[in-house]
């Protein structure tokens, strides 16, 4: 039974228990941040903590005090060469807790332990979108041959103005002076109102005389036939 023991057991033996915080306290010092639980952070501060402070003393007696608790020499190293320096202007108070939302599994309190100067690393820039390439052309006009266009220079250039100033004018130039010659030679003028009434009554008058006389001829026929 527990009987007043000071500290959370966490539901492991002594071995167990110790083994835990000594891997936590050696993970944090590596990588000077990591997420648990809210319980495990709250008991490895005081071990960090102390960690850091041997560092701050440096020497080799601490050094041999801070390897007996770490697990990697590495990170023992790292405690005394840049940790220990970083932290040398400060009495204590080394690390952070931040609380998290619940675990989803079990709904166990989380929480971030770092140090206090660590320095997030800026987020990963997401990539760029990727957009298709345009289609590519029909076969059959990638396999038509080519039409070779002369190319033109200055002296082919020249060669044209010259051409133009001097030679016979433009066609519409020239279909317009036509029109103007055929209009000046062949004027069209309109006939008088007078007239034209005229010759229309005279082909009237002719039409009536001639539907007489038709008339007057079968008249004949018809006495000469009841004689």
């Amino acid at each position: 039974m527990r009987h007043r023991v000071a500290g959370r057991h966490l539901g492991r033996e002594t071995s167990h228990r110790l083994a835990l915080y000594r891997n936590l306290v050696t993970d944090l010092l590596r990588y000077e941040r990591i997420t648990t639980t809210e319980a495990k952070a709250k008991e490895i501060r005081p071990m960090a903590e102390r960690i850091i402070t041997l560092g701050r003393k440096g020497g080799v007696h601490n050094r041999r005090q801070a390897g007996r608790f770490v697990y990697d020499s590495r990170v023992v190293r790292k405690v005394f060469d840049d940790i220990g320096p970083r932290m040398s202007t400060r009495p204590g108070g080394y690390l952070r807790i931040t609380g998290l939302e619940p675990r989803k599994g079990d709904g166990a309190r989380m929480a971030t332990i770092e140090l206090v100067d660590y320095v997030q690393a800026p987020p990963t820039p997401r990539p760029q979108r990727v957009t298709a390439a345009p289609s590519a052309a029909p076969a059959a006009s990638a396999s038509a041959p080519a039409v070779a266009t002369p190319a033109i220079t200055d002296e082919t250039a020249a060669d044209e103005d010259v051409t133009t100033a001097e030679g016979a004018p433009a066609e519409s130039e020239a279909l317009a002076i036509d029109t103007d010659i055929v209009v000046e030679d062949n004027p069209v003028e309109p006939a008088p109102i007078d007239e034209v009434t005229a010759e229309i009554e005279e082909e009237a008058g002719d039409a009536l005389e001639a539907e007489g006389g038709a008339q007057t001829d079968t008249e004949e026929e018809k006495g000469a036939s009841d004689a």
